[in-house]
């Protein structure tokens, strides 16, 4: 079994979501969101986003975390706020001794949905399916649980695990697994 967590930086709204891959299955096991009062100063919603997600790390024990990348954005202000925010999350990871991923945006996107431009409703709708929630996610914590179902279907997982393409293109059983339930999901929206 390989437990991931994803998480989706932010000082307002940071999403989390834990997805353990059991042999060929992806499991859902928890998300949430970690919400600072936003009329704290920053340097107050870091440490309480520090401090939240220091207990979920030692509570749950994953073994891996993957975070998004930083991207271009048009605020420098946002940005700078964004950044902030994942030196908090690669801090908290570090101190745990969990490894960490880093996934773009739009590889997330083109991995939980097949297109890489998908909107934030997209990826909750696919991450209810993939995952078999009752109901979508909040789009923080759908991110999140899109990062980790990232990493889990591309990342280095453990040799007896499988999920990696043979050299000739074939796909692994759990990729074939998972294409036909999103086709099969698809199909029902």
């Amino acid at each position: 079994m390989v437990l991931t967590v994803g998480i989706d930086p932010g000082t307002r709204k940071l999403g989390w979501g834990l997805v353990v891959r059991d042999a060929n299955r992806l499991r859902h096991i928890a998300h949430g969101i970690i919400e600072p009062d936003s009329r704290q100063p920053l340097a107050q919603r870091l440490h309480r986003i520090e401090l939240e997600l220091g207990v979920i790390l030692r509570r749950h024990r994953p073994e891996v975390g993957s975070v998004e990348t930083l991207f271009f954005h048009k605020d420098v202000q946002a940005a700078a706020k964004l950044g902030h925010a994942r030196g908090v999350v690669l801090l908290c990871l570090a101190r745990q001794g969990i490894e960490v991923v880093e996934y773009a945006p739009a590889r997330v996107k083109q991995t939980v949905t097949g297109h890489g431009r998908a909107d934030k409703r997209q990826v909750a709708l696919m991450i209810r399916a993939v995952l078999g929630l009752a109901a979508p996610p909040p789009s923080d914590a759908a991110d999140a649980l899109a990062l980790a179902v990232t990493h889990l279907r591309l990342g280095k997982l453990p040799a007896q695990l499988g999920g990696r393409r043979s050299s000739r293109g074939a796909i692994s059983p759990v990729e074939a697994e998972v294409r036909r339930q999103r086709a099969a999901r698809l199909a029902t929206l």
